[in-house]
């Protein structure tokens, strides 16, 4: 199948990844874009584990308000360049990871952060270890906008896309009236 130009464009579109990355994922897959854009997804995540050990002291804080200033969150991703910190597809990683946060309100960032005493009774809460982990730990959690990739992939394609090593360092969530006891006499 002859590959056509504004399939690469599709794909580059869809993907972000380079013109020659995408015409040569098209090729091996005989023109099949979902084939490709996995066959790039993949060569992202082996670049994003190669990248994991470099040393990642830039970034931004992001913020993020929803509900007319309801609810809240903060989240610190670092990267290893200002330059990188600046582009678009950095911004709307925080923006996106920053949002993850005020909508499902991580307890854990990830599931090393799990206390060992904390297995146990998380299990009993939500079935098993992994679904406990997907809903109280932040970079296992489904992607609000898409379920199918957690937010560590997310990470994890965005290392391969912008080329840099990537980490969520921390996050905060705030929500009016969240932990407060009810004063005597009020109704829920």
């Amino acid at each position: 199948m002859a590959i056509s130009a504004q399939m690469v464009k599709e794909l580059r579109e869809k993907t972000g990844a380079g013109i020659m990355e995408c015409k040569r994922a098209l090729e091996e897959t005989g023109g099949n874009i979902d084939k490709a854009m996995d066959k790039i997804r993949q060569a992202g995540l082996a670049k994003a584990d190669k990248k994991s050990g470099r040393a990642a002291q830039q970034g931004l804080v992001e913020p993020y308000i929803h509900g007319g200033g309801r609810i809240a969150s903060l989240v610190e991703i670092n990267c290893e360049t200002d330059f990188v910190a600046r582009t678009p597809d950095f911004k709307t990683l925080c923006h996106d990871v920053a949002m993850q946060v005020a909508a499902t309100n991580p307890r854990y960032l990830s599931s090393d952060e799990v206390p060992a005493a904390d297995i146990a009774e998380l299990e009993r809460e939500f079935g098993s270890k992994e679904k406990a982990f997907e809903a109280v730990c932040l970079l296992d959690q489904p992607f609000i906008k898409d379920p199918k990739v957690s937010i560590r992939d997310l990470v994890r394609s965005s290392i391969g896309k912008i080329g840099e090593n990537i980490v969520v360092r921390r996050y905060a969530r705030f929500e009016v009236g969240a932990d407060q006891p009810e004063a005597e006499g009020e109704e829920s």
